[in-house]
């Protein structure tokens, strides 16, 4: 099988963010990054699925240099090739540039199957994969827990996550765009062997004019998002204090329970 892996890298959790002056942007400049959590269980399902079958595990990032850290681990991990897509015209783009520019890297490449991650730990949109099953015409999960490719090779059982503990099974044609939930299984770690034999490995880098792509196709100018303004979810809970008599605290209590909170 021809598998590729969309892999993002994303600020650590952890990490104390700043809005720019502007308002509408994150500073990077004190950030740490780390890969997207799901696209690690999309790399190992995709790994797995290559022990099963055979065939070629191939990743894909976008972003600046710093990507190429997630690129090498995944390659250590034991990804066989990596498509860097990279320049500053790609700076401020939304999802659906993302799944364009993907789109138009992997053109004439025979994938039987594309893996994402269920979402991005910054923005949580989850839009790529859909928007780029949609420009390759092809069948899209999302939420995936479970992938089993049948021994045809032309379709695959996926067992999909819904609301309220409720699962769904369905039969999907491939090729197809697969979005991994979080635990669908156990990654691995790279190994020093693995670590040692991805200095060997290709990583091809893809500018915006190798992929065909004009200036208005890119960033802000050929985004459909506009993001305008960026905010800190106001805090609006807060302890209030009950003084008095333990007679009178109590009316002030079932008080404030009936018209404040409305829960009697």
């Amino acid at each position: 099988m021809q598998i590729l892996v969309c892999l993002k890298q994303v600020p650590d959790k952890d990490s104390r963010y700043k809005i720019a002056a502007a308002g509408n942007a994150i500073l990077e400049e004190d950030l740490v990054f780390e890969t997207n959590e799901s696209d690690h269980y999309a790399l190992e399902e995709a790994l797995r699925l290559k022990e099963k079958f055979g065939g070629e595990v191939v990743l894909l990032s976008l972003g600046d240099e710093r990507v190429l850290k997630s690129i090498k681990n995944g390659l250590a991990m034991g990804a066989d090739r990596a498509l860097h897509l990279t320049g500053p015209e790609f700076h401020g783009s939304d999802a659906h540039v993302i799944a364009k520019a993907i789109c138009q890297a992997i053109a004439g490449q025979p994938f039987d199957v594309i893996f994402t991650g269920v979402q991005s730990d910054d923005m949580a949109f989850g839009q790529t994969g859909t928007i780029l099953a949609e420009l390759l015409g092809w069948a899209h999960a999302t939420i995936v827990m479970e992938v089993t490719v049948n021994p045809d090779g032309q379709t695959a059982q996926v067992k999909r996550e819904l609301e309220s503990n409720l699962f769904e099974r369905v039969e999907i044609p491939l090729p197809a765009v697969l979005a991994i939930q979080s635990g669908i299984n156990q990654p691995r770690y790279a190994t020093l062997k693995g670590i040692m034999q991805a200095k060997k490995k290709e990583i091809k880098t893809l500018s915006p004019k190798d992929l065909g792509m004009q200036p208005g196709d890119t960033g802000p100018a050929g985004s459909k998002v506009d993001h305008q303004r960026l905010f800190f979810p106001e805090k609006k809970k807060r302890t209030v204090l009950i003084e008095g008599e333990p007679e009178e605290a109590a009316k002030k209590l079932m008080e404030k329970l009936r018209k404040e909170a409305r829960v009697l």
